[in-house]
């Protein structure tokens, strides 16, 4: 192996793998997509696209999935009929991973619980939060729904391969502390173009305290920072997610050696529960400055992308306890699969949600970008595991989020303003 060989980034790496040579950061490359995707609101664009130009056959129906999941159920005619579009084409050109109502989640939470995609994969996705998926130790990333029409014809994208930011894990988290929590405070660190067209590798020894759906969390949210992707290493965490799914994947990390445009170091046993504040994802706050102000709340949403996976849902029923939200308060719980929804009834975390007064909800992403199961009105300020918190993101312009955690969200539901989890709740998170 030659001095080059040993100075890669993990993107370095999967892209040298793909290109079947040595590459490095800003290399140009044209290579083959392991896995496209499409939902409910892009696929239609690139449907449009793909048979305006003459197309009469995908490039492999293998390597498409589609899923309907931004306004499932269909909240009107006009989604019903975009749906509809994306069922048809589906049909028709045989591609068999199209996800619909019944059977349908959330698709950042779906496609690597069915073994859709895996370590080492090279995945675009007509979403900006394809980027979930270098959990797994795969380079996805989001691109346009004309580029994904591009995929169709040709199994092929165009990429620019990213430099990278080494973010160096040490410690584990305390109790109430997860992934999100990570994710707040790395963005605060940067802000949200401390990343632009930059792959968020995370290393250290603490990567392996670290759970898999912590880091689907992490991963998710490197787009929020302006990163093209959020990767980490394929260890022993990631190979049993993987064997418990049929798949066999070797160890893969970076090199020692590898160049990184910057390095930054977190000890994850000094974070606290953080919070990102009204408009920004970098607007982050620890929630122990914050819970004094009691800022009232009137919805609290738990899921999406980004923190509807199962071990999301125990932490939040560990907070509620036998407590009821609060009066005045609405709770909105997502499950972001049919899987994580069937878990969560053999567990009975869905009658303690239900018992405490909160809407268990079919898989959607509805409420995350104001479409429909949860939209805010004039003024109304929510608590949402959800990844982005712009102006008018949930509903009204008027309307203000705050992003956080499973446990803060739950906390914040059971107290009715914004607040962390008390000690007995700590106390049955452990």
């Amino acid at each position: 192996m030659n001095t080059e060989e040993q100075r890669l980034t993990l993107t370095e790496k999967i892209f040298s793998e793909k290109a079947e040579r040595i590459v490095k950061a800003g290399d140009y490359l044209l290579l083959d997509v392991d896995v496209a995707l499409g939902n409910d609101i892009t696929a239609p664009v690139a449907i449009k696209e793909f048979e305006k130009f003459g197309g009469r056959r995908v490039y492999d129906p293998e390597r498409i999935v589609f899923v309907a999941d931004h306004f499932t159920p269909n909240k009107d005619i006009q989604s019903a009929m975009q749906v509809k579009m994306v069922r048809d084409f589906a049909r028709t050109h045989g591609i068999k991973n199209f996800f619909d109502v019944g059977k349908m989640g959330i698709e950042h939470v779906l496609l690597p619980e069915q073994g859709l995609v895996k370590s080492g994969d090279l995945v675009v996705g007509a979403d900006s939060h394809t980027c979930t998926y270098g959990a797994l130790g795969a380079f996805s990333t989001g691109v346009g729904s004309t580029d994904l029409a591009g995929v169709f014809f040709t199994g092929k994208a165009w990429f620019k391969v990213p430099e990278a930011i080494r973010v160096e894990l040490k410690g584990k988290f305390t109790p109430g502390v997860s992934g999100k929590d990570l994710i707040l405070h790395l963005i605060t660190l940067l802000g949200v173009d401390g990343a632009n067209y930059q792959a968020l590798e995370f290393t250290g020894p603490g990567v392996a305290a670290v759970s898999m759906d912590s880091r689907f969390t992490v991963s998710n949210m490197a787009i929020e920072a302006g990163g093209k992707a959020g990767l980490f290493p394929v260890d022993a965490v990631t190979q049993e997610y993987e064997e418990s799914r049929g798949i066999k994947v070797n160890p893969r990390s970076a090199d020692e050696e590898a160049v990184y445009s910057r390095s930054i170091e977190i000890d994850l046993g000094t974070l606290e529960p953080t919070v990102a504040r009204p408009f920004l994802p970098d607007n982050g706050a620890t929630i122990s400055t914050l819970t004094a102000e009691k800022i009232k709340i009137d919805q609290v949403v738990i899921g999406s992308c980004t923190n509807g996976r199962i071990e999301d849902l125990r932490a939040a029923a560990a907070v509620l306890g036998d407590e009821p939200i609060a009066e005045g308060l609405r709770c909105i719980i997502l499950p972001g699969s049919q899987e994580v929804y069937l878990q969560a009834m053999r567990e009975g975390l869905t009658e303690k949600f239900v018992s405490a007064g909160c809407a268990f909800s079919t898989p959607t992403c509805g409420p995350c970008l104001g479409g429909h199961m949860g939209i805010l009105a004039e003024k109304e300020v929510a608590v949402s595991t959800t990844n982005r918190n712009f102006v008018g993101r949930m509903g009204h312009s008027s309307s203000e989020v705050y992003l956080a955690s499973p446990v803060v969200a739950a906390a914040t539901a059971v107290k009715g303003y914004l607040c962390g989890p008390d000690d007995a709740a700590l106390e049955r998170l452990t």
